[in-house]
């Protein structure tokens, strides 16, 4: 089946996270041929300022410039909709997404209402995650709306967890240990959450690292589906 909508891609958020949505794309894609697959327009730019010292330490220069640059380039280019595969960039969602006259996928969005179809009833959800999630509420609109709660980890292992999400932008993930992922899954599950959700997509990368009985949501698999998905329609 020919998929007749083309995706912009706005990348760099890390590197990695942008090759690893491709790969989730491309494995969620019925094909039988090189034609089947979705064409995707993809700016990898490593040069977007730091979300976290925007939002967070107040150091460094907005990202909304750079990144609305790269949407309408994208769009100039053929990208019949947009995905962005950065968690903490979509802050900036409502601006980017008025710069286009194309669809831009939300994350958020697409997050709660896949928790809420595969799981109802859901009232509690444990996000692993940037520091920054917890700070700017990233996801509390979307879940405040059906009736779900966020709970993140305790201070000292979310320290922990920022610091794999560091190393793994630096490709020292190996180096730096997947305990703190772990733990931060345990102690949200034992704090009695319904599920958990990778909400950062560093942490999609090495998602395979982690292991738990409750249902485990990915940030990135939801939006690599609904690329799919949406690419498909007419």
């Amino acid at each position: 089946m020919n998929r007749s909508k083309t995706v912009g891609i706005l990348g760099g958020m890390g590197p990695a996270a942008t090759v690893d949505l491709m790969q989730r794309v491309i494995a969620a894609t019925p094909a039988s041929d090189d034609c089947d697959h979705i064409r995707m327009l993809v700016d990898n730019n490593p040069r977007v300022p730091s979300r976290i010292k925007a939002l967070i330490e107040k150091t460094g220069p907005s990202p909304v410039p750079a990144l609305t640059a790269m949407a309408q380039q994208l769009v100039s280019q053929g990208a019949d909709f947009l995905a962005m595969p950065c968690n903490t960039a979509h802050h900036f969602y409502p601006e980017l997404a008025a710069a286009v006259d194309v669809p831009f996928l939300n994350i958020m969005e697409l997050v709660a209402r896949h928790i809420c179809a595969s799981q109802p009833g859901t009232a509690r959800v444990g996000l692993l995650a940037s520091s920054a999630l917890s700070q700017i509420r990233l996801y509390e609109g979307s879940f405040d709306a059906r009736g779900m709660t966020a709970v993140y980890p305790e201070a000292s292992q979310q320290t922990r967890l920022m610091a794999l999400i560091q190393a793994i932008k630096a490709n020292r993930g190996e180096d730096c240990g997947y305990t703190a992922f772990q733990d931060c899954a345990d102690l949200l599950a034992s704090a009695g959450v319904d599920c958990l959700l990778i909400a950062c997509t560093e942490l999609s990368v090495v998602s395979r690292q982690l292991k738990n009985a409750l249902p485990v949501y990915d940030a990135a698999d939801i939006l690599a589906r609904e690329v799919v998905a949406y690419a498909g329609t007419e």
